[in-house]
């Protein structure tokens, strides 16, 4: 646990450093030229009483520790942790009044369907945005307390729908657009724990004509009725593939394309990968052995093929979405022993872009089709820009992102950087109207106009309170965003 690392350090310093730092002490007597060795046993003298001092803080005045995405990680005494009580009380409140009536928006066709649009490439082309903010940022239509997790949102049929952490079940809800009202709720008991990367489920849910599919951080998958939140069939992907779970959770969002859900289990012996009926969940196919990554699988034309593009532990393959055969694949192994968080990119209709953190940095894959098939191979490959845990846009020829926390652009066709600069805090970003609209990991807003030519930032202001993970959503021009405390709906047709 980080909290301990202080006392650790302290005792350690306590044995070690007080006959180590009256040696140099002494020895930075003897002449200037040895001055730096009294430097250094000041400096290592500070080590421990540094380490106490944060130490009484974290233990006797509510100093909390807390992992924003950076090393080391922040001190503060306002972590970033669900409200039940909030919670509870804001629904109870809510079933005072009668529910309203949300049928003028119920009749749009579902557009934002899918983890980060209906594609899952960070495109929002559904209306024109608003690219002249207000000077103060725009104004939320609604707010309220919400659940904890790290999922974003989905819309259908008028409704929003996330998953969410309420104290020891994992929820999945659905909000009414224009109100935020709740409008219902299906839970099952699970409580995900990680000290460095939160508590709660992580996964996107899926709409798809009039059904959630919602996966759970611990393997949970159900099919639900959209209008009525009613059961429709549920597994536990992780039993049903005989697979272990991943360090941070279940995060891939289900994908559901030609009457399958896929999903990425990561079982062993042809079980990394699985389809089930969308109807019923029954098995339809498995493939591969490979264990799981954090990535959601998409659905690409690359080379001519319409496929499977999915990211594992160490690798992105293309997939036949017919048995599920394997196409061609492609090594990626992010360093320090981690695994893929970004979804990849496509940059043509035989290219993409994968991108990771831990100084692992990103490349552009060609598919080429050959006389046996199909092969991959780098076009390029460089540092320049490093998704930790949120993913990057393509837009008119560049690729931009978030370099840890820096926005950089690259040049697609090369790898290039064009520019690097202004942090947003481990956030995520959509493009919309060729705009980036810029979620920080502070829960700050910014709109930033996509150019290669420099950072031109048009808007920037608070949207929500702390550490914010979940990746914004846009549907009936309308802005959704939320993280472990709150949620809130901006419009982003007008001021």
């Amino acid at each position: 646990m980080p909290s301990k690392s202080p006392a650790i350090l302290l005792r350690v310093s306590t044995w070690l450093l007080p006959p180590l730092g009256l040696l140099l002490l002494w020895r930075g007597t003897q002449s200037l030229g040895r001055k730096l060795f009294g430097t250094l046993g000041i400096l290592l003298y500070c080590i421990p009483y540094s380490a106490l001092i944060i130490w009484l803080l974290v233990r006797f005045a509510g100093l909390q520790i807390e992992w924003r995405g950076g090393f080391p990680p922040v001190l503060t005494y306002s972590k970033t942790l669900p409200n039940y009580d909030a919670v509870e009380k804001s629904r109870a409140d809510q079933t005072k009044s009668p529910p309203p009536s949300h049928s003028a928006v119920t009749n749009a066709a579902p557009y934002w369907t899918d983890f980060r649009g209906p594609h899952r490439d960070g495109h929002y082309d559904e209306l024109p945005i608003l690219t002249d903010w207000p000077a103060n940022g725009l104004t939320a239509l609604w707010r309220q307390a919400v659940g904890g997790g790290y999922g974003s949102l989905v819309v259908g049929e008028g409704l929003a729908f996330t998953l969410e952490q309420r104290r020891e079940l994992e929820v999945v809800v659905a909000y009414d657009l224009e109100t935020g009202r709740e409008v219902w709720t299906n839970n099952w008991p699970a409580l995900f724990q990680e000290s460095m990367g939160g508590d709660g489920p992580r996964a996107t849910p899926t709409y798809h004509a009039g059904r959630i599919f919602a996966q759970g951080a611990e393997g949970e998958l159900r099919c639900l009725e959209a209008a009525t939140g009613r059961k429709v069939w549920s597994k536990n992907i992780l039993t049903d593939n005989a697979a272990g779970n991943v360090s941070y959770g279940m995060a891939a969002s289900p994908l559901v394309v030609d009457g399958m859900v896929i999903v990425q289990p990561g079982g062993a012996n042809g079980k990394s990968v699985a389809a089930y009926d969308k109807a019923t969940g029954a098995p339809v196919w498995k493939a591969l052995s490979d264990q799981a990554a954090y990535s959601s699988p998409m659905v690409v034309n690359l080379a001519g093929q319409r496929q499977l593009l999915i990211v594992t532990a160490t690798r992105a393959v293309g997939l036949t979405l017919d048995g599920g055969k394997l196409l061609w694949e492609h090594p990626w192994v992010v360093k320090l022993q981690n695994r893929n968080v970004a979804q990849p990119v496509v940059l043509s209709t035989n290219r993409f872009f994968l991108s990771a953190g831990y100084g692992t940095g990103c490349s552009a894959v060609e598919v080429i089709r050959t006389g046996a098939g199909f092969s991959a191979q780098t076009v390029w490959q460089n540092k320049s820009l490093k998704n930790k845990f949120t993913s990057s846009v393509f837009w008119q020829g560049y690729v931009y992102g978030l370099d840890e926390d820096i926005l950089t652009c690259l040049d697609a066709a090369t790898g290039e950087r064009k520019w690097k600069e202004g942090r947003y805090n481990y956030g995520q970003l959509v493009l919309a109207s060729g705009h980036l609209v810029i979620l920080g990991g502070d829960g700050a807003l910014a709109l930033v106009k996509a150019t290669p030519d420099r950072l031109e930032e048009l808007a920037h202001f608070p949207a929500l309170h702390g550490k914010t993970w979940n990746h914004p959503a846009v549907a009936q021009g309308k802005l959704l965003v939320r993280n472990a405390v709150e949620m809130a709906c901006f419009d982003l047709t007008r001021k």
